[in-house]
């Protein structure tokens, strides 16, 4: 029993349907909550920017950068924020601030 490439096509088109429905349902939910990481960057972006580090999308204006929830340890989030962005001046996670050794770590890489 073969199956024609349309039934290929079809399938695809409607797990994409669904998987977009799914993101866009969720959106309005997720963003109420606001950022769960900011970051103040130690040399400013020119232009807003958006960059996606390691599956997590930071927005980046001016000297700060916010990001949802990601699986990563914080530390690991930070560090590679500061590995792409050069150093940070604070990172916070919900509001509390990383201590100055933990800044230190996290700029190890900058």
């Amino acid at each position: 029993m073969t199956q024609s490439p349309n039934f290929a096509q079809k399938f695809f088109a409607a797990a994409v349907a669904f998987t977009a429905t799914v993101v866009l349902a969720s959106a309005p939910a997720a963003a109420a909550k606001g950022p769960y990481y900011v970051a103040k960057l130690s040399t400013p972006v020119e232009e807003a920017q958006t960059e996606i580090i390691r599956g997590v999308v930071w927005q980046c204006s001016g000297d700060t950068c916010r990001a949802r929830k990601a699986t990563s340890r914080p530390s690991n989030v930070c560090a590679r924020l500061a590995k792409k962005m050069g150093a940070l001046e604070t990172f916070s996670v919900r509001g509390e601030a990383f201590a100055a050794e933990d800044m230190s770590t996290c700029n190890a890489k900058a």
